[in-house]
């Protein structure tokens, strides 16, 4: 419960920025650090035997497909913290996210092609794993034509958490679309079952990658949020003194 309690004491928007001012400094100086240590790990690392120099669009590849994911999953939680729980700031979340997710969803797809083509012999391949990542950078993209759309917040919020909700089902579609279909993609080789299958010497400078995406993404996004914050300040104050002029 003090957990609960804490994150309706963040309901307040002068509490979220306070924090927000407090914690922004603390994670750009954590994802500078990783980014550092990560940098120098990859430069370090061995090339693959079949992949060569090629093998290092992974370290850029895998973080930014795993964060498309996770930005969405953080947006379907705001998605039920705007419809099941009311929350005022869960609708901030959702849309700062959207770009952040859209960003790496894009850079996800783009080094994917980059990194196919040598592999596969193809830039492109329309097999489920490509095609479900692809059919969530539209739905990024829809969702943030969508809040652009409509200007109303409150009706933007929940046409927006709804159909967030519904996209949420293209996220294990992704995730196991290797595991339920053909696909040129391989299997998991880091989060198993039977442990990772890629050799340390590889697996720590991708792990440690991830982490300064990670904190890179959370850092945009609080910044993200806060902008929102005051942008929907701005435009009530607006509001108020259009009505007051009246």
């Amino acid at each position: 419960m003090p957990l609960l309690s804490q994150i309706s004491a963040l309901a307040n928007p002068t509490r979220f920025l306070s924090l927000v001012k407090v914690l922004v400094p603390v994670l750009t100086v954590l994802t500078l650090i990783l980014f550092a240590v990560g940098m120098v790990m990859v430069a370090r690392s061995p090339a693959d035997y079949q992949q060569g120099e090629t093998v290092r669009i992974m370290y850029l590849h895998v973080p930014a497909a795993w964060l498309a994911m996770f930005t969405y999953g953080i947006m379907t939680v705001a998605a039920l913290g705007t419809l099941v729980w009311r929350h005022p700031l869960a609708d901030v979340a959702a849309k700062a996210a959207a770009p952040i997710g859209a960003a790496f969803t894009f850079i996800s797809l783009f080094t994917g092609s980059l990194w196919g083509r040598p592999m596969w012999g193809t830039w492109w391949e329309w097999d489920a794993r490509l095609t479900s990542v692809l059919v969530l950078f539209i739905m990024y993209l829809g969702l943030i034509a969508l809040w652009r759309t409509i200007e109303d917040p409150v009706t933007a919020a929940r046409a927006a958490a709804v159909l967030i909700l519904v996209g949420s089902i293209n996220l294990p579609i992704i995730k196991f679309s290797v595991d339920w279909w053909n696909t040129l993609h391989q299997p998991a080789s880091v989060f198993r079952m039977g442990g990772p299958t890629i050799d340390p010497s590889m697996l720590w400078p991708l792990l440690i990658m991830a982490v300064a995406f990670t904190t890179l993404m959370l850092t945009l996004h609080l910044l993200a949020m806060r902008n929102e914050i005051l942008r929907r300040r701005i435009r009530a104050l607006g509001l108020m003194a259009a009505g007051d002029a009246r």
